[in-house]
């Protein structure tokens, strides 16, 4: 798949995201190595720890259907700049793979980073 395409996925997920407290949406879209894509959004609460991140929506419905195996994950946000995951979400997708790219995106520019560079020294145990 074209990660431009997978950013494109990202950025309409993000249109379904909650938050009524932060008002700072972000949309990921998930490619698993069987081709389909999974999506996910932010989908805050009033007591913020059980606020979830897109990334981690993202995976959970991959995984709840079955999939283990994942190739690439798109992140997009309203930011105008680029958009990484949070220390959480790095450490939620270093279990499945640090070899997994993210590719996020500023104007015209994409940038394209492993798990394993965004978060170096990861704990695993595989």
């Amino acid at each position: 798949m074209d990660y431009g395409a997978l950013i494109e996925k990202a950025q309409e997920a993000m249109k379904n995201a909650y938050v009524k407290y932060s008002n700072f949406r972000v949309g990921a879209a998930l490619l698993a190595k069987s081709g389909k894509v999974y999506t996910g959004c932010n989908i805050e609460n009033s007591s913020y720890g059980a606020t979830i991140c897109a990334e981690r929506v993202a995976f959970v419905k991959a995984i709840s259907e079955g999939e283990k195996e994942f190739e690439a994950i798109a992140v997009a946000s309203d930011l105008k700049d680029f958009t990484y995951p949070c220390g959480i979400c790095r450490q939620f997708m270093s279990e499945w793979g640090l070899d997994i790219k993210l590719i996020t995106k500023s104007g015209e520019k994409i940038r394209i980073h492993t798990i394993g560079e965004l978060l170096p020294e990861a704990f695993v145990d595989f």
